[in-house]
C-alpha cells in the first residue's frame, strides 16, 4: 500500500465504530475512544503570507495564526500551483496542475476527485462554505463530490437578495464597478452584525460538525472561507484593532490594476484588509478551541492553507492575475498537523511543497492511494524530506513559472500575440458564463492527454486578457533580493531554470502549444537560443511608463472615457472596437470589466489593451464624430 505500511494501518485504523451521532456530553467520551482518523482543513481565500506572525508579520492581530503555528509544521517554503481560486481548487481535488491546458472551469469527467475518492473509501465529506465560485458555471462540479455540503450566501456580489430599487452606495474610489458591486451594496443591508456575516455562519456549520461528530471515526470536513478575498468587509470589533485618521471616499475593494490612488487611500485599504485578516483568525481560533476541548490533537490531522496571495500597493499593484505572479501572490502559508507525528508541533519545514500536495497528503492520511495522474505528494509534516526540486506555478495564458526556493523564473511568451493559446476542456465554462458560440466556431477533438483516462478533450481556440508579454521574462534571484525588485539576467541560472520548466510542463503532458507560445522545445535540452531574459529586458521597462493622459488623445480622448459596454451596444462604434480588440466578444471579458473605460482597463491590462490601440480607435471615433458634425466634409 503506497506509503502506508499494513502494519501501521491496522494499529491506526478504529477496532469500531460509534453509531451514536449525538454531542458527547465532554470531552472524556472521546479520551476513552480508540485512535480515529479524521482530518479537517480549514482554508481561506487570498491569505497573505507576511502578514502573519509565523511568517513575521509584526503589524497584524492575528494571535490564534501564532498558535496555530505553536502546534503544527508550519512550512516556509510552500508555493502555489495554478491560479486563481477554481484552478487551485481542482489542483487540491486532482494533484494535479491545471493552468498549462485550459483556464477557470470545472472538473472534468476524467478527473480523480480527492473529497470523492475518500467517500469511496468510506470516509465521510462534509464541506462548509461561503465561496461563491463553487455555484458558478466556472465551479458547478466541485461541491458535489463530497457527502454533504453547507452553503452561506453574501460575498463578493453573490447574486443573493433580490432588489430592484438602487442600493446606497457611498462615495467609492472604485473604478471597475460591474453587476457585483452593485449586487454587494445590495447583500451588506442584510449583513449588518457578526453573526450574520458569511464567514461567521461557515464556521458556525463547521464547529457544528465537529461538536456533532466529535465520536465519529473516518470523517473529512473542508471548513472553507472566502475571505480575507476582497471586498474588505468585516465589523466594527475588527476595525478598532487598527487605528488610523481616514476621511476619504470608501476604499474596502480594489481593482486588479496598478496603484493610481493617494498613500492615505493605499493605507486605509491594507488596515481594511488587516481586518478582516484579524476577523479570520478569531474564526480560526474556534476550530482551535474545539480541538482542545475534544483532544482531537491526538487523532486528527488538521491543514490550514490558502489559494493564493493579494497584492496590497506592493510594488505599485493591486489584486492578482493582471500583474506577474510575485511572491505576495505564490508564497504561501502552511501549517500541519499529523497525530502521528507529535513530535513536530511547532517546528518548521524548508522543503518545498506546493497546492498539489495536498489531496496526496489526505489520501495517505486515510490509507487510500492516490492515482498515477496525481503528480504531488503527501506532505513531509515530520522532517525535511524534499518533496521536488522545483515548482511550477501560473495561470492559463499568462506567465510560466518556476521556483528552485532559490531563484523565481517567470517565462513571457516569445510573440505580443501571446499565441498559440489553446482551451483543452470537456466543460467549456467560464468563471460566470457558458463559452460563446463564437468561442467555439472553430473547436477541434485533441488526442487524449496522458491524464484523461483516454478521452478526447475539445481544443479550442484560447483568449486572454492579461498579456504577459508586456512585462517580458523575468529572473530572480530571491537570496539577495527578496522583494522581486531587482530583475537579474544570468544565462547560466537562465538556462538552468528553463531547463527545470520544460522538465515540468513534459512531467504535466503540456501541449505543445504551449511551448511554441514560450519559445521552449518539446524536446530535447535548452540552450542558449531559448533564453529570453536578455531579448526581452526592455519591455518590463517599458510597462512602467504611465498612460498617455485623455488629453494626449484624439478628440480630447472622450471616446476612451465611455464604458465600454455603451460602446460596444451602439451599432457604429461596437464594431470599431471589436476590430481593433477582438478580445472584448470574450463573453467573460464583458463580465470582468463591468462599467469600466478603455483606459480604465489599459490600467489593467496594458498587453492586451495597448497604447497603439487606444490612439487608432480614439483617432478613428473622433474622424466618425468630426464627419457627423460636418456632413460636407464626407461628400466624394
Amino acid at each position: 500500500m503506497n506509503s502506508v505500511s499494513a502494519d501501521y494501518l491496522r494499529m491506526t485504523r478504529p477496532r469500531h465504530v460509534c453509531q451514536n451521532h449525538r454531542r458527547p456530553s465532554d470531552a472524556s467520551a472521546i479520551n476513552q475512544k480508540e485512535w480515529s482518523m479524521r482530518a479537517i482543513m480549514v482554508m481561506f481565500d487570498s491569505l497573505n503570507r507576511h502578514l502573519l506572525p509565523p511568517y513575521g508579520g509584526d503589524w497584524t492581530h492575528a494571535p490564534n495564526f501564532a498558535r496555530l503555528a505553536e502546534r503544527t509544521t508550519t512550512f516556509d517554503n510552500c508555493w502555489a500551483g495554478s491560479m486563481p481560486c477554481m484552478p487551485a481548487r481542482r489542483e487540491i481535488h486532482t494533484g494535479r496542475h491545471n493552468f498549462l491546458h485550459r483556464s477557470w472551469g470545472p472538473l472534468e469527467p476524467f478527473d480523480d476527485s480527492m473529497p470523492e475518492m475518500l467517500r469511496q473509501a468510506g470516509v465521510y465529506t462534509h464541506l462548509a462554505s461561503d465561496h461563491p465560485h463553487y455555484w458558478e458555471d466556472g465551479g458547478a462540479t466541485y461541491h458535489g463530490r463530497y457527502n454533504s455540503w453547507e452553503f452561506f450566501r453574501g460575498q463578493e456580489g453573490d447574486p443573493w437578495k433580490g432588489q430592484v430599487a438602487e442600493p446606497m452606495i457611498p462615495e467609492d474610489v472604485k473604478r471597475m464597478r460591474r453587476g457585483a458591486y452593485r449586487q454587494d451594496w445590495v447583500n451588506r443591508q442584510h449583513l449588518d452584525t457578526e453573526a450574520k456575516h458569511p464567514q461567521t455562519l461557515t464556521f458556525d456549520a463547521g464547529v457544528e460538525f465537529l461538536h456533532t461528530n466529535a465520536s465519529q471515526d473516518r470523517w473529512f470536513v473542508q471548513i472553507e472561507t472566502f475571505d480575507p478575498h476582497e471586498p474588505f468587509f468585516s465589523h466594527k470589533e475588527y476595525k478598532d484593532l487598527y487605528p488610523h485618521d481616514y476621511d476619504g471616499p470608501h476604499f474596502d475593494w480594489p481593482d486588479y490594476k496598478q496603484v493610481t490612488e493617494t498613500p492615505d487611500q493605499v493605507q486605509h485599504a491594507r488596515f481594511e484588509y488587516a481586518a478582516l485578516l484579524s476577523m479570520c483568525d478569531a474564526s480560526l481560533g474556534r476550530v482551535l478551541d474545539i480541538m482542545d476541548e475534544y483532544d482531537m490533537w491526538r487523532d486528527t490531522m488538521l491543514i490550514v492553507c490558502t489559494d493564493h496571495g493579494f497584492l496590497l500597493g506592493e510594488k505599485s499593484w493591486w489584486g492578482k492575475s493582471v500583474m506577474p505572479w510575485y511572491n505576495e501572490l505564490v508564497h504561501l502559508p502552511l501549517f500541519a498537523w499529523d497525530p502521528r507525528a507529535a513530535e513536530s508541533a511547532g517546528r518548521r519545514s524548508a522543503s518545498l511543497v506546493q497546492t498539489i500536495d495536498l489531496a496526496p497528503t489526505l489520501l495517505e492520511f486515510f490509507g487510500v492511494d492516490r492515482t498515477g495522474d496525481m503528480q504531488g505528494a503527501p506532505l513531509p509534516i515530520a522532517a525535511d524530506v524534499q518533496a521536488r526540486r522545483a515548482g511550477l506555478f501560473g495561470i492559463h495564458g499568462g506567465h510560466v513559472n518556476v521556483t528552485d526556493g532559490r531563484h523565481v523564473y517567470m517565462r513571457a511568451p516569445v510573440s505580443p500575440q501571446n499565441q498559440p493559446l489553446e482551451e483543452f476542456t470537456l466543460m467549456p465554462t467560464h468563471m460566470r458564463a457558458r463559452f460563446g458560440t463564437d468561442e467555439l466556431a472553430d473547436l477541434t477533438l485533441a488526442d487524449p492527454f496522458t491524464f484523461t483516462k483516454g478521452v478526447r478533450t475539445l481544443r479550442i481556440p484560447g483568449r486572454s486578457l492579461m498579456n504577459p508579454y508586456q512585462f517580458g521574462t523575468l529572473l530572480f534571484d530571491l537570496a539577495t533580493d527578496p522583494g522581486q525588485l531587482d530583475p537579474i539576467q544570468d544565462d547560466d541560472v537562465e538556462r538552468r531554470m528553463a531547463g527545470l520548466m520544460v522538465e515540468l510542463m513534459r512531467d504535466n503532458d503540456a501541449p505543445a502549444s504551449q511551448f511554441e507560445r514560450l519559445g521552449l522545445p518539446v524536446t530535447g535540452p535548452v540552450t542558449e537560443a531559448h533564453l529570453l531574459v536578455g531579448a526581452q529586458r526592455s519591455l518590463s521597462r517599458e510597462n512602467l511608463e504611465p498612460l498617455p493622459k485623455p488629453e494626449d488623445f484624439a478628440g480630447g480622448g472622450a471616446a476612451l472615457l465611455v464604458p465600454v459596454r455603451e460602446m460596444l451596444a451602439d451599432p457604429v462604434t461596437g464594431p470599431i472596437l471589436r476590430r481593433h480588440l477582438p478580445i472584448l466578444g470574450d463573453t467573460e471579458v464583458l463580465q470582468m470589466i463591468g462599467d469600466a473605460a478603455l483606459l480604465d482597463i489599459a490600467a489593467a491590462a496594458r498587453g492586451a489593451v495597448p497604447v497603439d490601440k487606444l490612439h487608432a480607435i480614439a483617432t478613428e471615433l473622433a474622424a466618425l464624430t468630426a464627419g457627423v458634425r460636418n456632413p460636407a466634409s464626407t461628400r466624394q
